[in-house]
């Protein structure tokens, strides 16, 4: 009996000890959940990509609200509208149908989710295409479409960029045809807008397929990440975006008794944020928008066909972020609705795709210039060249929005005489040479389909690099394409170091600039 008893107490004390094992293990895996849970949050909470945002009355073409809105920032799926802007426009022309079929290759079924997980060798009929990236996003349908109409990606890409600078999205860069990660596949809020606007002026019968709330594919229902369709009252699409450098990204557009807006938010950390931001945005703004359309649809330039394309666009910022805060001289950040104070700009004039060989430099400090007489005509200084520019050098810096450099373009030994092209001269002014007397190196800060931007970018330029560009003689240069102009913006008479040094803080401030040799 007393053994009998020893035995049970033994096997009571070992169970004792099991059961206070097995409740520490419990506990020591339960703290270490509530702790990955808490890091998780912690990261979460930590996350803050860099924000923009921008509405547009689509009625009047006003800015109703913006914040950063010409800042670089990356599209992510918003690439898709322009995609499908590429779509569209071959629908429209007859060369494509909705029930064509598209051949999906290795590298499309490759892509990263979000996806259809098409295989090689199969097709996708286009009208099954549209509807899969309008509400999965789904990237490999997004590369079928790219090399149906391109050929390969990256000559889609590139026909992505000439069609955003054919509508005037002259800060937007297109890589691939999905919006998967690239650094170099840029864009702003207020290109995005633009896009926005221009797809349902374009393709009034195609655009209703932004407001596809539900998808079915192969007995799989999908839902569009646009959640604010049937949510928001108003709202038609048109499309979000998500990759971890830009945040969550939206375009989306309302219309509501009359009025019409577009309304664009990037960097939300989460796609719940970014909802509530777009959604205060469309609340706050759209009763102050307009009841009648007064602006025209937007519409194309002529001047970038389709086989002609930039050679490359320019080389965007890594690691985009906000806006720096306006140095002591008082000047506004880019994008801001505060007033830019004028500096005095010199325009010069250049044909098409040509390099610039003279200018007409300001004196050193520009904005001491007194205004010409009333009687007195404008002179301008013009550059004859010749109508096809020799092929840019290896290594040279890319020019924006597809410019070429001036750095090859030397001057000749005669006075007064600078060779253009290859014997074409051009008059070199006086005050050219005191420009270059004081320094070789002048620098490009963006080219805009309107003067007065070219000349906000060269106030808000010399505002962020003061050091370097106080001094330095800004002007204008315009250079026809086709039917339609480009005014590039530069500094002329700095030194190697003061260039690049003004190249430097410019990029910091999200300011593209270009170094160029006089």
């Amino acid at each position: 009996m007393s053994r009998r008893g020893g035995h049970v107490q033994r096997c009571l004390r070992w169970g004792a000890l099991g059961l206070t094992v097995l409740m520490l293990v419990t506990a020591s895996a339960g703290d270490a959940d509530a702790r990955g849970k808490r890091g998780r949050k912690a990261a979460a909470s930590s996350y803050s990509p860099p924000q923009a945002s921008i509405v547009v009355d689509a009625n009047s073409g006003k800015v109703l609200q913006q914040t950063n809105a010409d800042s670089i920032r990356h599209p992510a799926s918003l690439t898709k509208i322009m995609t499908l802007y590429m779509l569209f426009e071959r629908l429209e022309a007859g060369k494509l149908k909705l029930n064509s079929e598209l051949p999906v290759s290795a590298h499309a079924a490759a892509q990263a989710p979000s996806k259809l997980a098409l295989k090689p060798g199969e097709t996708i009929q286009v009208e099954t295409a549209i509807r899969a990236i309008v509400t999965k996003s789904a990237n490999d349908v997004a590369v079928v479409i790219g090399e149906a109409i391109g050929g390969d990606e990256p000559t889609f890409g590139r026909m992505m960029t000439a069609k955003a600078r054919a509508l005037g999205m002259s800060q937007t860069t297109y890589r691939n045809a999905s919006g998967l990660p690239d650094d170099e596949q840029v864009t702003t809020a207020r290109d995005q807008a633009l896009l926005g606007r221009a797809i349902q002026d374009r393709f009034p019968n195609y655009y209703h397929y932004f407001s596809t709330r539900t998808f079915a594919f192969r007995g799989k229902m999908m839902r569009n990440h646009n959640r604010l369709l049937g949510a928001v009252d108003g709202v038609d699409g048109i499309k979000t975006g998500y990759i971890r450098a830009s945040g969550f990204n939206i375009v989306t557009s309302v219309k509501r008794n009359k009025r019409y807006v577009v309304a664009v938010v990037f960097g939300g950390p989460s796609a719940r944020t970014r909802d509530t931001r777009v959604r205060g945005l469309i609340e706050g703004h759209i009763q102050t928008a307009s009841t009648t359309r007064t602006t025209p649809p937007i519409a194309e330039g002529t001047a970038m066909a389709e086989n002609k394309l930039p050679a490359k666009p320019p080389t965007p910022l890594r690691d985009p972020r906000e806006d720096v805060v306006a140095t002591s001289q008082g000047g506004p950040s880019l994008g801001s609705t505060e007033p830019i104070k004028p500096i005095a700009v010199k325009t010069v004039n250049v044909t098409a795709g040509t390099r610039m060989a003279a200018l007409s430099a300001l004196p050193s400090d520009s904005r001491k210039l007194s205004p010409p007489p009333a009687n007195t005509a404008s002179v301008t200084t013009v550059a004859t060249v010749k109508s096809e520019p020799p092929p840019q050098p290896p290594g040279a810096a890319p020019g924006i929005l597809g410019v070429l450099p001036a750095h090859e373009v030397k001057p000749s030994r005669g006075p007064q005489l600078a060779a253009v092209g290859d014997k074409t001269p051009a008059p070199v002014s006086a005050a050219e040479n005191a420009a270059k007397a004081r320094g070789g190196w002048m620098i490009q800060v963006g080219a805009f389909p309107d003067e007065d931007n070219a000349k906000e970018r060269l106030s808000t330029a010399q505002t962020k690099a003061k050091e370097q560009l106080g001094k330095a003689d800004p002007f204008t240069e315009k250079i026809a394409k086709g039917d339609r102009s480009l005014y590039r913006a530069r500094f002329a008479g700095l030194d190697k170091d003061q260039a690049e040094n003004a190249c430097k803080n410019l990029k910091r401030s999200e300011i593209p600039c270009m170094l160029l040799k006089n």
